[in-house]
């Protein structure tokens, strides 16, 4: 028997998801009856105590006696407990300095970490995570802007809203101007705007037809590395070539700046990779872009406007091209950012759920099949107070180098 704990949210801001509603915990134990499960009592997680013990799960105060720590966001260091396995985003694996401490935290109580973000195939490809649900919120925000920058509709906060399918209801209510949207990206975020900007009824056009014709009705655009990245000698390259050789490439983004209206980025940014623009570039008279929902928020990198992260309560700011500086979003020369980091947090009943799902499919039977896939194996990045061998790489990062 191995026992679980879904432990409570003690990051701030508060984040209201989970790994498991109940109704999905009842099918974990249906398939595997060797997995016991408590509920650490939370107020705030979305889905109340009184829903877990109606599912039939034990809630309680005190869960050190479990093996395996089921979370979402970063766990506090007082509340980490040692000789534990923890599952959790550490936000770590690129050196986020803001996490050190965290990560040093971990190893010296000889806690076995599993990162969500590196449960993976064996080819690197991601197995679960929430990026649909940042590309559904983060699309949607979008219009919400474009409604306020231009008097046209008003769109309540996603957050206010029950679930997906009210926000889909919401929009259905906008009328979106002539305008021409690209959107950047191949994974879970970019497909996730691709299905709000779909629900519109937008029209999906060709690179080519894109980037050199007009429009009565408003089109987007789904670009990928090489539509915007050219290779700096013109050699015909692959997508493959570009992730493991990105220094060899120069943006090629402005062609889209100069014809786009509205910039959605749902793509995932590689460290030296080429930048989109530059503060030079966004103050160009070719400059056309007037709204940018940065999903992907990489801050200061590669969209030059993305000066600082926004958040749930005030996702909006304004950017100007002509300092670098930002503004109130209503300035008539400014570049309205939407760069919210924690969008799944405003439907964490759906973005729960959909984790759920995935996280039973993808995890959960490794604990019980010998993980023989190698899921685990690959996804821990701590043990017997040391890093394991495949994050050998954050060595000088632990030890402040």
């Amino acid at each position: 028997m191995i026992k679980f704990a879904l432990i409570k949210e003690r990051k701030s801001p508060p984040d209201r998801r989970v790994v498991f509603s109940p109704e999905k915990l009842k099918e974990v134990v249906q398939k595997f009856p060797e997995a016991s499960f408590k509920i650490e009592a939370s107020d705030i997680r979305i889905f109340s105590d009184q829903e877990y013990r109606d599912a039939g799960f034990e809630v309680v105060e005190d869960v050190s006696d479990c093996d395996v720590m089921l979370g979402v966001k970063e766990v506090p260091l007082p509340y980490l407990i040692p000789d534990k396995k923890y599952f959790f985003f550490s936000h770590t694996i690129k050196k986020q300095h803001y996490n050190r401490d965290l990560l040093r935290e971990v190893v010296s109580k000889h806690i076995e970490l599993y990162d969500h973000e590196v449960v993976v195939k064996k080819n690197g490809h991601r197995l679960i995570g929430f990026g649909r649900y940042a590309g559904l919120v983060g699309a949607y925000n979008c219009f919400r802007a474009l409604g306020v920058q231009n008097n046209l509709y008003i769109l309540p906060k996603a957050k206010d809203l029950p679930d997906l399918n009210a926000l889909l209801s919401a929009l259905e209510k906008t009328k979106v101007p002539n305008l021409k949207f690209v959107l950047t990206g191949s994974g879970k975020v970019a497909h996730g705007a691709k299905e709000i900007l779909d629900h519109l009824k937008i029209k999906q056009v060709s690179t080519e037809h894109y980037l050199n014709d007009k429009f009565i009705e408003p089109v987007y655009c789904l670009i990928d590395v090489l539509d915007y990245n050219a290779h700096k000698e013109n050699k015909n390259t692959t997508n493959l070539h570009f992730y493991k050789n990105s220094e060899e490439y120069r943006s090629d983004f402005m062609k889209f700046a100069k014809v786009s209206d509205v910039f959605i980025a749902g793509h995932f940014y590689g460290d030296g990779a080429p930048v989109f623009f530059d503060k030079q570039q966004a103050a160009s008279k070719d400059f056309n872009i007037k709204l940018i929902a940065d999903i992907s928020c990489d801050i200061k990198e590669p969209i030059a406007s993305t000066i600082r992260p926004s958040t749930i309560a005030e996702p909006f700011y304004g950017y100007d091209p002509e300092n670098g500086k930002e503004v109130d979003f209503k300035d008539k020369n400014a570049i309205m950012v939407m760069a919210v980091d924690n969008l799944p947090c405003e439907l964490p009943r759906d973005a729960s759920e959909g984790f759920g799902e995935m996280f039973l499919d993808k995890v959960i039977p490794s604990f019980f099949n010998g993980d023989k896939n190698g899921i685990l194996e690959r996804a821990r990045m701590t043990q017997n107070g040391n890093l394991t061998e495949r994050f050998e790489y954050l060595q000088d990062f632990l030890d402040g180098k």
